[in-house]
């Protein structure tokens, strides 16, 4: 119950990130979620896309150093108190969390987010026995529809 998440690196000027997501658009490519972390020199840019394998080549064609990361989709009620119960489940479970980041989806109700973690496989049987809904790439293509 993973998703492919692609990681970019991107030099740190203006417009680097128009042109990465220009590529995508003339590639029809839809980004799913997106986040963007910056230092002075460069920035790593992760997204969620419809189609990872064909972004990951046309991405490598053009010229950009990528990688590929499995990471967790979850969805969650869209109430106060949502997020920090999933965060203290996985606390409590001994998971770390090493980023996490958000996306809109078509659904109501509901919230969704990335995670990284260093254990994918304790961290979705933790979620899911805590009622917490992990969601693989191709449930995700039916919240954006």
């Amino acid at each position: 119950m993973t998703v492919k998440q692609i990681s970019v690196f991107l030099e740190n000027r203006p417009g680097a990130l128009a042109e990465f997501t220009r590529i995508l658009e003339m590639s029809s490519i839809d980004l799913r979620a997106l986040s963007l972390a910056e230092s002075e020199d460069f920035g790593i840019v992760r997204v969620i896309v419809d189609d990872p394998y064909k972004t990951i080549r046309i991405l490598k064609e053009e010229g950009y150093i990528c990688s590929v990361t499995k990471v967790i989709a979850v969805e969650i009620a869209d109430k106060p108190g949502s997020l920090v119960k999933m965060l203290n489940v996985l606390g409590d479970n001994n998971v770390n969390l090493e980023y996490s980041y958000a996306f809109l989806a078509k659904k109501a109700n509901s919230a969704f987010m990335i995670l990284r973690v260093a254990d994918n496989d304790k961290a979705i049987k933790v979620l899911t026995q805590n009622g917490i809904r992990p969601i693989c790439h191709e449930d995700m293509e039916g919240l954006f529809k």
